[in-house]
């Protein structure tokens, strides 16, 4: 994977270029950026600070985003497809439409993020913070919210994902598993 510098990625884009896979920009200042339709797919961001950015349509298919800096960022439609964003910060993030199928986003704060239509199938939320998110529409089938907070989270359908006692639900309450209540 190479490694390249911000602001050779950020001059190759001005110029038309939007195909940077494979690509190491981890632990770059990316604050503000504008990189709509930017194809990062496989590439390293892990620790890059992009609050505020732009990435709406972006291919971020198995990229490593890893304790990444995305609150407030724009990822309309965004593929981030089987990406790792573990412990990503995502407060507030624009993330409708994406694709986050298969995507590892435990330990994730996705405070006030707007999920409407997300495609979160088969994702791991285990332990994220999704208190006050938008979930209209989020397809949810099969993934994991074990331990995560829903509290205030908006029209969440939880019906075919995986919960368990630890989860605490949009009202606040924790399902009562043992009983077969909830």
């Amino acid at each position: 994977m190479k490694k390249i510098p911000t602001a050779d990625l950020l001059a190759q884009y001005a110029s038309g270029r939007r195909d940077f896979r494979k690509v190491d920009i981890s632990n770059a200042d990316l604050f503000e950026a504008d990189l709509p339709g930017i194809d990062l797919r496989g590439s390293n961001l892990q620790k890059t600070y992009l609050p505020y950015a732009n990435l709406s349509q972006s291919d971020l298919q198995q990229a490593q985003l890893q304790a990444a800096q995305l609150s407030d960022a724009q990822l309309f439609q965004a593929n981030l497809e089987n990406a790792d964003l573990q412990e990503a910060y995502l407060f507030r993030a624009s993330l409708r439409r994406a694709n986050l199928r298969g995507a590892n986003l435990s330990h994730a704060n996705l405070q006030g993020a707007d999920l409407a239509n997300a495609d979160l199938s088969y994702a791991n939320l285990s332990n994220a913070d999704l208190s006050g998110a938008n979930l209209s529409h989020a397809n949810l089938h099969k993934a994991q919210l074990s331990g995560s907070n829903l509290f205030r989270s908006q029209n969440a359908d939880l019906c075919e994902a995986y919960l368990d006692s630890s989860t605490i639900y949009p009202d606040g309450h924790r399902p009562n598993l043992l009983s077969g209540e909830e």
